[in-house]
């Protein structure tokens, strides 16, 4: 039988004598065998191995101790990445409200069909490489296993797009989108009481501070007449908003804690599969009549290839901004989209911009740097549901755990499988 050998952490030194060991001041413990990590660490559900797991402890102490400043995680790479990832994603929403425009415009109102093609698409990319990574055996022990959390992950997902998009035919846009603050609520909620995530102080300013940003933006649509408006049934229409932003709250949640356990094809192949049948169920009791009604030429395909094409690049991403930052930072990023729908809304559909607009993103940009001040170089990429070493995560792109290998190498603090883990970067 096995025996994992750990190295404590405290403040030891992990100086490596010439013969290859750790020094002295580092002291071993042994604990029981290593277990099979059936919802975490590796995607094929293999043992961890002493030295992945000793390379880890070692690199999250050197990230963990290394002296930082206030400024430290903005100088990191890292931080960039996760900016510019928040701002693609919300160009893709601005894409998919783009064409979502056109469609209407074109008399085609069919928001749970062209939905369904997204999902379609990401079932057809990533099942394959699901099955190739896990087998098809592996693959139907997952569905066995774990089947039902992803169903419930694809119905929250599903739902908070319906509900989202009918709320815009029953209320104004001003209304909806002030609606859309409470998906913020939900994740910071969720995430404190169910996740134990404890924000600092500088990430419920950097919040507030975006949320602040918003309100100039929807002040100034107010202002300009631009956003208003009547509505067919005002309390209708709030209420499915705040159904829908409920619902995106808690699958964006639910989905960060499952990409930081389980790869990312994996999750996005199940998110499309049971997509495609609660979606198509979904499209055809409610549209229908809209389908019947809806024109269709070479335009409105083009609109839907833009729209699925745009939406499928979005959940590819999501998940890295989920693992590098979280559910929280990934939402408020999503802000900056009204200020993108403004500048496409411009060139395409002649809006006048209002002087609040610039103000209002530079708000939000701050924010979301703020958000990040006096954190550690690991950002919010160490989730505490994963243990103080990540034990309990996949140690995939974007991961606290892999930054700790990837450390642990640089540091000639691994040796053996502990180094080697790190290399395939599990996705």
């Amino acid at each position: 039988m096995a025996v994992n050998t750990t190295i404590t952490t405290g403040d030891a030194s992990f100086d490596k004598n010439l013969n290859g060991s750790y020094g002295a001041t580092a002291t071993t413990t042994t604990s029981s065998p290593p277990e099979r990590l059936a919802d975490c660490d590796h995607p094929d559900g293999s043992v961890t191995t002493p030295s992945e797991s000793e390379a880890v402890a070692l690199g999250m102490h050197r990230l963990e101790t290394a002296s930082v400043r206030w400024y430290s995680y903005l100088l990191t790479v890292d931080f960039w990445v996760v900016i510019a990832i928040g701002q693609v994603l919300s160009l893709c929403i601005t894409a998919t409200n783009t064409f979502s425009t056109f469609l209407a415009m074109a008399n085609t109102s069919i928001p749970a069909f062209q939905t369904l093609f997204n999902y379609l698409l990401l079932a057809l990319i990533y099942l394959p490489i699901t099955i190739h990574h896990l087998g098809f055996k592996g693959w139907l022990r997952v569905v066995w296993r774990r089947g039902w959390k992803y169903l419930i992950l694809s119905f929250l997902d599903v739902e908070g797009n319906y509900f989202t998009v009918l709320a815009y035919r029953y209320t104004n846009i001003l209304s909806a989108q002030l609606l859309n603050f409470w998906s913020i609520v939900c994740v910071v909620i969720i995430s404190f009481f169910l996740l134990k995530v404890r924000y600092k102080l500088f990430q419920i300013a950097g919040i507030i501070i975006c949320c602040g940003g918003m309100g100039l933006l929807l002040a100034s649509d107010h202002i300009t007449g631009s956003n208003g408006g009547p509505a067919e049934n005002m309390l209708k229409g709030d209420l499915f908003g705040l159904l829908g932003a409920t619902l995106y709250g808690v699958s964006n949640v639910f989905e960060e804690w499952f990409v930081s356990k389980r790869p990312v094809y994996e999750v996005l192949s199940f998110l499309g599969i049971f997509g495609v049948i609660i979606n198509g169920v979904q499209a055809a009791i409610f549209d229908r009549q809209q389908f019947r009604d809806a024109t269709w030429d070479g335009a409105v395909a083009g609109y839907l290839v833009g729209y699925t094409l745009a939406l499928v690049i979005f959940y590819s991403l999501a998940p890295l901004i989920l693992r590098m930052g979280s559910a929280a930072f990934f939402d408020i990023s999503l802000l900056t989209a009204n200020f993108w729908g403004v500048i496409i809304g411009v060139h395409v559909f002649g809006y006048v911009i209002h002087f609040l607009y610039p103000i209002a993103f530079v708000l939000i940009i701050c924010g979301l740097v703020t958000y990040f001040l006096a954190g550690s170089v690991l950002g919010d990429s160490k989730k505490p549901w994963l243990g103080d070493n990540q034990q309990h995560g996949v140690a995939g792109l974007g991961t606290a755990k892999l930054k700790a290998l990837n450390e642990a190498r640089r540091q000639g603090l691994a040796t053996g499988a502990g180094a080697g883990a790190g290399t395939d970067e599990r996705v």
